[in-house]
């Protein structure tokens, strides 16, 4: 049975499905009464004359009414009508746990945080009379305010034992829906005694809950099987791998709370689930067996005076660090293992984009980080001292790259590559870089660089020259790009990441276009001393035994840190490595912002959702949604969420496990079209704004596509297209949506294009452009662009017009929003008066239907730590 949007049951309104399931199915609805948005639980009226069925959901519904727990779903109503049952829960936005999972491991901090809160969650449950018996990561949700445990549908009143005698709510004795030796649940996360058909007690449900966390700390299931008789197998006979194994880096105690969690015969496990909520809370994060080695713990930064005391210990350590690392004649390795972070300057934060890169002796770290202001900038820090200072002229800087004395630095900046020495002085000039990937400088003074998008390594020499190819691209295996380039010991050979139908890490040389396949991963490898390969996977940075010579892996990867990103764009892990044995990572996080509503004068009006990092935002043509791209700080995924303005519902639209970006609103408000990468290089693809759907491609091309605009009358799309073989060359294109639906190119500039809007009355196109060797504000009539004005001087970007067609609003290169007047004479539309409204350090907004009120990101106030991380012999850390 499937109800369509618009339904009235009772007085909710059926909005989308949610889900389905053995129970009934679930929607989304709003209930008219209250004007909230609610979850509506359906048993279709078939199942009403299946006596198991209907008890089983009246029994759900009982169960819920009597709970009451932050961490527990909330049941707002129940009813019945024309024979159709249904539960009316609270509306759980956010990702299940399963979902989550498909990602690979959470960071212990969020295993512990998640186990806290479903183990409050089982005991409020066990302590009203009731097991949950289905616990497992699809029942899971993660939201904003902490994890909801769902589907109370096979749950029953507990059976007292012994160990259980703080049940102070007794159920009502009733005869079992589930007779003996029946089995319910989900195989691979049930009890012994569950897939034995036993009788089950809470702690069948705290045997459930230590599946769920192992799976969350490891990424893999506790008990697997090609089968359920193999996985019921595994359940009754076998024990996990212990997760000491499967990830070393994690807390000793955790592994003990969950394999007394696994025990076989319940006496044996945590007899309530508050001991086990208890236990998890006394766990701390960085007591790992590792971590132990050394004799350090991670630090809880609290007061100041703790920072201060910490910082301090931090210059100890380093300083110790450096003085018996530092390379000596004939000096012998040591063996100490230290771990300590270093901080971003004052006032400043570390550019997770571009992190941090430690010289080949390990003496320097270069690294991004920017202020207040707009913009980054290289920062240099001397691991033996106590601070870091600039590097003027890298203002803008990315993707740097040492020299192997450690004497120059190499980065791409402003379409170039350039060099510039440890010792200060401006910039040097190499070549053009466009948008670089990377970049590697050998012995002889070779430099192998990518220069941008969707193209192979370069080769030049460090002193400038005109790059040549040094690999090719293979349309045998699809390949879309070359990325990452790594010198291997001998100067010649050198690794690189390639994107195509399968992402893997290959072996290229100078002068050759031979190649060696060395590892499939969905990101670079580095080589670092003494013979290993640098890799990140599953959030871990891994080190695998290689033969440089005959560049061959051996044995198996093994972790060397934990909780490692890889940047969801660029394919690229956030770590670097020294030729003297430290690392360096950085966990990958990006400023925390808001988006609020201000008036003409910058007020803040209303502050909509929580803190995240937010990238573009588009409000509905009725105002009344608005859709905007958040980063996933832990995989760097970027996805199109929607917010109701009404009643702050936030719903994600798109699960894309790359990049998605450029959300642009149909004029009815029913369809959002946006880029994404799924298919290799930026497509744009349609999705119903409603959700219910899957994202179809909009436009096939072969080319680079960025959504921009749609026209009121709902005929043309403006868009932005790059050829594939010059990624920096954006014009702007029209996509018809009637007829052939035949694109065509608009405008064209020496330049680059940037976002482009229709008009209200569709006749004119505002957009900005770097044609000028800086952005401004150009309109251009539509369809015929045989003119074109300028609206902004002295820097502009991001057009909006007001909903009259009258005012067109802009952002000025400092940062103000502007409002230029729009007047019609007999030559047409042309510029009038030119003032600022605000100020803004976000380069991102968009206008209310009314014109009155503009959507910005305001930064938020709290925002999480930003530090690299050093690990120093961290090759020892594998004989451990």
């Amino acid at each position: 049975m499937s109800i369509s949007p618009g339904t009235k049951i009772g007085p909710y309104e059926i909005l989308s499905p949610l889900g389905a399931g053995g129970m009934g199915e679930v929607y989304r609805a709003r209930d008219t009464r209250l004007d909230r948005t609610v979850a509506i639980k359906i048993l279709p009226s078939h199942f009403s004359n299946d006596p198991v069925r209907k008890q089983r959901f009246d029994r759900e519904a009982k169960a819920i009414s009597g709970l009451n727990h932050p961490n527990i779903c909330t049941l707002h109503d129940v009813g019945s009508q024309d024979s159709t049952d249904y539960l009316v829960m609270e509306c759980v936005e956010g990702e299940s746990l399963a979902q989550r999972l498909t990602k690979g491991p959470l960071p212990v901090e969020q295993v512990l945080k998640v186990g806290r809160e479903m183990a409050d969650a089982l005991d409020r449950a066990h302590r009203s009379g009731i097991i949950h018996r289905d616990l497992k990561p699809g029942n899971i949700m993660l939201t904003k305010t902490g994890a909801k445990l769902l589907d109370f549908g096979l749950a029953r009143p507990a059976s007292p034992t012994t160990s259980i005698a703080t049940l102070t709510a007794s159920a009502a004795q009733q005869q079992p829906v589930t007779q003996e030796g029946t089995i319910v649940g989900t195989f691979q996360y049930m009890s012994p005694e569950q897939v034995e058909g036993k009788e089950l007690d809470a702690r069948s449900d705290i045997f459930s809950l230590g599946a769920v966390l192992y799976e969350m700390v490891t990424g893999l299931r506790a008990f697997e099987g090609k089968s359920q008789l193999s996985v019921a197998s595994a359940i009754l006979e076998k024990e996990p791998a212990p997760i000491s194994t499967v990830k070393p880096m994690s807390p000793r105690s955790l592994d003990h709370v969950i394999r007394r969690c696994l025990a076989k015969d319940p006496e044996d496990r945590w007899q309530t689930a508050r001991d086990l909520a208890l236990e998890l809370n006394s766990i701390v994060p960085g007591d790992s067996a590792m971590q132990l080695a050394t004799g350090k713990a991670t630090p809880r930064w609290g007061s100041l005076r703790e920072r201060i005391a910490w910082g301090l210990a931090t210059v100890l350590i380093l300083t110790t660090a450096y003085i018996l690392l530092r390379p000596q004649a004939n000096s012998v390795p040591q063996q100490q293992i230290f771990r300590t972070s270093i901080l971003p300057p004052d006032k400043h934060r570390i550019d997770w984009s571009n992190g941090g890169t430690l010289s080949p002796d390990g003496r320097l770290l270069v690294f991004s980080a920017y202020g207040s202001e707009p913009g980054n900038q290289l920062w240099l820090r001397p691991l033996d001292s106590l601070s870091a200072r600039p590097l003027p002229g890298t203002e803008g800087a990315f993707s740097a790259f040492w020299s192997p004395d450690s004497q120059w630095i190499a980065f791409f900046s402003a379409g170039k590559l350039k060099k510039i020495s440890v010792d200060g002085g401006a910039p040097l000039l190499i070549c053009d870089g466009q948008q670089g990937r990377g970049g590697s400088w050998g012995p002889d003074g070779t430099i192998v660089f990518v220069p941008g998008f969707g193209i192979p390594v370069y080769s030049v020499p460090s002193t400038g020259g005109t790059p040549a190819p040094a690999t090719q691209l293979d349309k045998s295996l699809q390949e879309l790009t070359h990325r990452w380039p790594a010198f291997l010991p001998d100067g010649k050979h050198f690794l690189f990441f390639s994107r195509g139908a399968e992402n893997a890490v290959y072996v290229g040389s100078l002068g050759s276009a031979e190649r060696k396949l060395i590892l499939k991963n969905d990101s670079n490898a580095i080589y670092a001393p003494p013979g290993f390969l640098l890799f990140v996977r599953n959030g871990n940075l891994m080190a695998q035994p290689f033969d440089a010579q005959r560049m061959v892996l051996s044995g198996s990867p093994l972790p060397i840190a934990e909780n490692v990103p890889i940047d969801g764009i660029t394919q690229h892990g956030l770590f670097s490595a020294s030729n003297n044995g430290i690392v360096s990572t950085q966990p990958r996080f990006g400023k925390l912002v808001q988006p609020v509503w201000v008036d003409r004068s910058g007020k803040v009006l209303e502050v909509l959702g929580e803190p995240a990092m937010y990238v573009d935002i588009a409000v509905s043509p009725d105002g009344q949604r608005t859709a905007f791209v958040i980063i996933d700080p832990q995989d760097g995924s970027w996805n199109t969420w929607i917010l109701d303005l009404r009643g702050h519902q936030k719903t994600r639209l798109t699960f894309e496990s790359l990049v998605g970006y450029y959300p642009t609103w149909s004029p009815d408000g029913n369809e959002i079209i946006f880029s994404t990468n799924r298919l290799g290089f930026a497509k744009i693809f349609s999705i119903p704004a409603s959700g219910v759907g899957q994202a179809k491609l909009f436009l096939p091309s072969d080319d680079l596509d960025l959504p921009s605009s749609w026209s009121r009358d709902g005929r043309y799309v403006a868009f932005l297209r790059s050829p594939i073989v010059a990624l920096d060359k954006r014009s702007l294109w029209i996509a018809p949506t009637f007829g052939d639906k035949k694109p065509f190119r608009l405008v064209e500039t020496v330049g680059s294009i940037g976002e482009a809007v229709f008009s209200p009355d569709g006749k004119w196109l505002a957009y900005h452009s770097n044609e000028t060797g800086h952005q401004e504000v150009y309109v251009v009539p539509f369809p015929e662009a045989n003119r074109k004005i300028a609206v902004s001087s002295g820097g502009g970007n991001t057009p909006r017009w007001s909903p009259d067609g009258r005012e067109l609003f802009y952002l000025a290169s400092n940062g103000n929003l502007m409002s230029a007047s729009i007047q019609f004479g007999k030559e047409g539309l042309q510029i009038g008066s030119t003032q600022p409204l605000f100020k803004t350090n976000r380069m991102i907004f968009d206008v209310s239907p009314d014109g009155k009120r503009f959507l910005v990101y305001k930064e938020a106030e709290d925002q999480p730590g930003s530090a690299i991380t050093i690990i120093t012999n961290w090759s020892k850390t594998l004989q451990k």
